[in-house]
């Protein structure tokens, strides 16, 4: 690649492989995996002029728990605004029971944002208007769990109308001015098919080489 890196939005994910106990054991918080996306977003800030936005997903979540969290904003810093907000629930948390951070599970069930999976999105806009809701991550919600997604990145699509075909959908003005917002729906069209087809064993993988080759146009993707 030649190309030299301009105006791109900055993505960041991280994926917590051990229990929670274990980061409070080894570095002494179970928000080190917090801090590390803060980390990693705050090297990228200088692309996140226009807002920045963070989703979580808590795995092995008992039904009826609320699992996808996510939290955008387009203020003039938006990154510390975001990690603001998260700090405030925690402070919040420990003002009631100050030795609840010895006892990670209890951290996970009562935090929001305490997932094993972070995706973080910092947005330098080139489409759309200065609006919060074209912050990244979108998400879709679904009473099912494998049918719930979680989407950020950096777009340059050309056959947007084209994908909204796909799925039999009129789009609205704000799908209309988002390439995100058609990926989206196309993904989670393709999503949906393959838990009807499959539930016990969703193949994700069968899902994308589906989805990408109707994608024209250069992008990257959390």
């Amino acid at each position: 690649m030649s190309d030299a890196i301009k105006h791109e939005c900055g993505l960041a994910f991280l994926r917590l492989r051990k229990p929670f106990a274990h980061y409070q054991q080894k570095y002494g918080s179970v928000l080190w995996g917090l801090n590390k996306l803060y980390l990693l977003m705050e090297k990228q800030h200088n692309r996140g002029q226009d807002g920045a936005g963070v989703a979580t997903v808590k795995l092995a979540v008992e039904p009826g728990y609320p699992f996808l969290s996510r939290i955008r904003s387009n203020q003039t810093q938006p990154i510390a605004d975001i990690f603001k907000q998260i700090g405030a629930e925690v402070n919040e948390l420990q003002k009631f029971n100050s030795e609840i951070s010895h006892y990670p599970g209890l951290m996970k069930g009562h935090l929001s944002f305490l997932g094993e999976l972070l995706l973080g999105h910092l947005r330098y806009g080139t489409q759309g208007k200065n609006d919060v809701n074209f912050c990244h991550p979108f998400i879709k919600r679904h009473t099912i769990p494998a049918r719930n997604l979680a989407l950020a990145g950096n777009f340059n699509l050309v056959n947007t109308d084209e994908l909204f075909e796909v799925v039999n959908m009129d789009p609205g003005v704000f799908q209309k001015q988002s390439d995100l917002a058609a990926m989206m729906e196309v993904l989670h069209h393709f999503l949906v098919k393959a838990d009807e087809q499959n539930p016990q064993a969703l193949d994700v993988i069968s899902v994308l080489k589906k989805a990408l080759p109707l994608f024209d146009g250069g992008f990257h993707v959390g």
